[in-house]
């Protein structure tokens, strides 16, 4: 046999021993979760979440949680994990999704990461590096330093200890220059350094599976799901939060319309406000979760809403594929 086809066999032959990985995103309201399970039930999959307001506990109707009757028959990972007000950085759930997914590979099932957190998603395939915590007295000199200096002292500060970052950073971006010499300064590395640092989540086949519906199709599914969740009790769920003492500043009440609802349970808008900016915001963050995961590598798009039956169909076809899958190589 010639030997680069002997090579190229044994390398498809190291792909398919691979453990397999599935995700399922997309934007808010487009039937990321009906596909998920009906999609594990044919696979012996297992669900992890990716969405980032469903870590918390408290926020079933308003988040569109997956009900009791779907985690009956599919086994979900990485719900109701926080109270409201905690905070989960996108580098804890980086280590947490991947011991999870490692197990569900370990019990011979299939780990399907689901949500449309995109930063999340990254996070969990290809690292993430946080830095160190945020230094206050630091900050405050540096900031005073531009405002003392003028505007760019910190950019060509910046160019002579992080040139690379300098690069990346626009000259008016005070906020990241900021943070860029912080790090600098703690750590003594520069940040460009150390963001290649970053382990990808090595050892696995992933099909990553996009759904796209058209603009109107997915406005209109928006603001049908604004409704039903005031219906099913959204109102009620805000009120038990802001009883058991949590502020409109904790961390839970940035999921989409739970500020809202509270304003109108507080007197300061009306119902109608409460639905129509819950609408407006919940389409704005569709657009950007659309436009976070256009820019996603090696996703395939499905043009239904996750409920059809056609796609399912086509989740399934594309599963059957070899080349839909990317593969990353065991670590060295």
């Amino acid at each position: 046999m010639d030997e680069s086809k002997a090579g190229n066999s044994h390398e498809r032959a190291q792909c398919r021993s691979l453990r397999r990985l599935v995700v399922i995103a997309g934007p808010t309201a487009s039937g990321k979760s009906s596909l998920a399970v009906k999609a594990a039930l044919r696979l012996q999959g297992e669900i992890v979440n990716c969405d980032s307001m469903q870590l918390h506990r408290g926020l079933a109707v308003g988040t569109a949680k997956p009900d009791e009757r779907e985690r009956c028959r599919v086994p979900h990972h990485l719900y109701d994990r926080l109270e409201p007000d905690e905070f989960f950085s996108a580098g804890r759930y980086m280590d947490e999704a991947r011991e999870i997914c490692r197990a569900i590979s370990a019990r011979g099932h299939l780990p399907f990461v689901v949500g449309g957190t995109g930063l999340y998603l990254r996070a969990l395939l290809e690292g993430v590096f946080e830095g160190p915590s945020a230094h206050g007295e630091l900050r405050r000199r540096l900031t005073q330093s531009e405002q003392r200096s003028g505007p760019g002292h910190l950019h060509r500060m910046l160019q002579r200890f992080d040139p690379q970052s300098a690069s990346r950073i626009q000259p008016g971006d005070v906020f990241r220059q900021v943070r860029a010499l912080e790090v600098y300064f703690v750590t003594g590395t520069p940040l460009s350094l150390l963001r290649e640092q970053k382990v990808p989540f090595r050892g696995y086949r992933i099909l990553k599976i996009g759904l796209r519906l058209p603009r109107e199709k997915l406005y209109d599914r928006i603001n049908f799901r604004v409704s039903r969740m005031l219906r099913e009790g959204l109102a009620d769920e805000v009120q038990r939060l802001l009883d058991a003492g949590y502020s409109q500043q904790s961390k839970g009440f940035e999921a989409l319309g739970y500020g809202h609802v509270a304003d109108f349970l507080q007197g300061r808008i009306s119902r109608e406000e409460a639905v129509e900016r819950t609408r407006r915001d919940s389409r704005r963050y569709a657009k950007r979760q659309m436009t976070w995961f256009r820019r996603e590598q090696g996703l395939h798009w499905i043009e239904q809403a996750g409920e059809d039956e056609e796609a399912l169909q086509a989740f399934m076809k594309l599963y059957q594929q070899e080349d839909s899958w990317i593969t990353l190589p065991e670590n060295d």
